[in-house]
Parts: structure tokens; C-alpha cells; sequence
């Protein structure tokens, strides 16, 4: 069993079923990517987690036991709707939610002026959060968010409003945090944060997970139909070439021939493209090609829309 599991929760509002039987398994010291189009259920699962609402059926454990009320100590959650009091001062209020996560105010002190440093925002400690730029506003909720070294870490779309180089100051920060043992469930849209971050993911659509695993298998799995296929030839295949259980999606030229992108039909096998191939051109490399994540995603919402 993971570090946080959820298992079959069901939650209705009014005659909306905004989870479906939803099951997900955390291990601990990984992360998590929680994917799914807007209004899929990935917030009302989130606010399951850090015990907002309670599910209508369905179980919560962490750390091995059933979810509890004093874990929202050992839970760290940056909401995708930032909630900061704009008219109090940045380091007062950095404070104040410290002390709430039960951070001693000495030691909440002198943790967050080492990461107002870190994250280059020390000269703003008296401003007021309306006199800071989203950005920075966002470096403020991130460090209140983690001070307290939460176990379980829940970020949602945390990389909205940032820019290149304030994006890599947040992952190499959640990589460290996940070296440390901490468990991350990441809620993001940006697919490229998931290959770089995630390790394992559930794709939630219309209330149901429809994909779950491991990120490398999840995109092997999808990934058996497509081959480059490079070759040497006097000239290039036409592209509408007919091939047994196969066709031909693109074509170029390389410095020595060209190569195309075959895509195998259910059922048949790249074994039977190649030996139609051989006895026109000069193969010289075959290659399986991965989708990524963001294909994956695009075809399995279209395909179940």
C-alpha cells in the first residue's frame, strides 16, 4: 500500500457526480501527477485529501492508517486560487501561517528570512502583498506552503504566472523535497512539467480515472503503433504508398536518405512493414517513437468526450 491511497471515493453535489470510484495509490518520495481537463474532479479529489469535504463512499489512509484530522499538520497544499491577505505585510503574514502549520514563531522566523533569500524576495519582508507582483506573491504562498516540511505535499498548477527561471526554482525545489521523502501530488495542465517531474500519474476525465501508472509505461503503452522508419534511396517513397496494415504519416529527407513516420494498424506488426520495405530501399534504422505526454492526453480526453 502507498503512502496516500484513495480508494473508490465517490462525491456527488446535488445531480452532479464529480468523482466516479476514484482510486489512487501514492508511493511515498515520488511524484504524483494528477492530470485531467477542467472539471474533471481533480480539485474535489484534492480537497478530499486535505480533509476540506468528505467523500459521499470511499476511503482515505495515509502513512499506512485511515486519514485524520491532526494529519493537516504533516500536509503542505498551494491551491491553484492563491489566498493571500493582500493588505497584511508579507513577512507578518508568512508568519502567521507558519505558526498555524505549528511552527514555533522563533523558528518559523528564522527558516523564512533563509528562504526569502533563496527565492530573492528579503527586501519585500515589510511590503504588503498588494505591492508585489503575482510572481512574487506566488514565491510567498509556495514558501508558507512547505515551511512547516509537510510529508505530503498537494500543488496545484504550481507553475501558473512564473516565469523560465522562476519555474526551474520551483522544480528543483520540489526534487528536493521529494529526495527528502516527502510524497508530491502534482495537479498541473503543463504536460512537459509532467515527463520532468512526475513519476507516476492518473488521468481523471469526467469523474473516472481513465489512465494510471507508471509515466515511462504509460507512454511505451501508447507508443507501439508509430516507428521511424530511416532508409537509402535514389529518391523517396511516395507517401501515399501502400503498406500491409500500415500508412505512412510523414516523410524527410535526412543527410544520408530520408525517413518516415509509419503507423502500424491494430493487428498488424512493423515485422510486415519492413518486409514489404527491403525490397525497394536500403533500411538503416528503425526506431519506436514514444509519444509524449501531452499526445496522450489530447487523444484519450478526445477520444472519451
Amino acid at each position: 500500500m502507498g503512502f496516500l491511497v484513495a480508494e473508490q471515493i465517490v462525491k456527488r453535489f446535488s445531480n452532479h457526480t464529480a468523482l466516479d470510484h476514484v482510486s489512487i495509490d501514492v508511493p511515498q518520495g515520488t511524484v504524483f501527477g494528477l492530470l485531467g481537463p477542467n472539471g474533471a474532479g481533480k480539485t474535489t479529489l484534492i480537497r478530499i485529501i486535505n480533509q476540506i469535504t468528505g467523500p459521499d463512499s470511499g476511503t482515505v489512509s495515509f502513512m499506512g492508517r485511515p486519514l485524520c484530522g491532526e494529519d493537516v499538520y504533516k500536509i503542505g497544499y498551494l491551491p491553484e486560487e492563491r489566498g493571500l491577505y493582500k493588505k497584511m505585510k508579507v513577512g507578518e503574514q508568512a508568519l502567521y501561517f507558519a505558526q498555524l502549520k505549528g511552527v514555533p514563531r522563533a523558528q518559523a522566523m528564522k527558516e523564512l528570512k533563509e528562504w526569502f533569500i533563496k527565492f530573492g524576495i528579503q527586501a519585500w519582508w515589510d511590503k504588503k502583498i498588494e505591492e508585489l507582483s503575482k510572481g512574487m506573491a506566488q514565491k510567498v504562498q509556495f514558501i508558507t506552503t512547505v515551511l512547516h516540511k509537510p510529508q505530503l505535499l498537494i500543488l496545484d498548477e504550481p507553475f501558473s504566472g512564473f516565469d523560465p527561471v522562476n519555474v526551474q526554482l520551483i522544480r528543483d525545489e520540489i526534487l528536493a523535497m521529494k529526495a527528502n521523502g516527502c510524497s508530491i501530488i502534482l495537479s498541473t495542465h503543463n504536460m512537459e512539467s509532467v515527463e520532468e517531474l512526475c513519476d507516476n500519474i492518473a488521468l481523471i476525465h469526467k469523474s473516472k480515472v481513465v489512465l494510471d501508472g507508471a509515466v515511462d509505461d504509460v507512454r511505451q503503452r501508447y507508443g507501439d503503433n508509430r516507428m521511424e522508419v530511416v532508409y537509402r534511396a535514389s529518391e523517396p517513397l511516395p507517401i501515399s504508398m501502400a503498406l500491409p496494415a500500415a500508412h505512412i504519416t510523414s516523410q524527410k529527407e535526412e543527410k544520408k536518405g530520408y525517413s518516415m513516420v509509419v503507423e502500424i494498424h491494430l493487428g498488424g506488426s512493423i515485422n510486415e512493414v519492413l518486409a514489404a520495405l527491403l525490397p525497394k530501399v536500403a533500411i538503416t534504422d528503425v526506431n519506436q517513437l514514444i509519444p509524449r505526454m501531452n499526445e496522450i492526453f489530447i487523444k484519450l480526453v478526445t477520444e472519451k468526450s
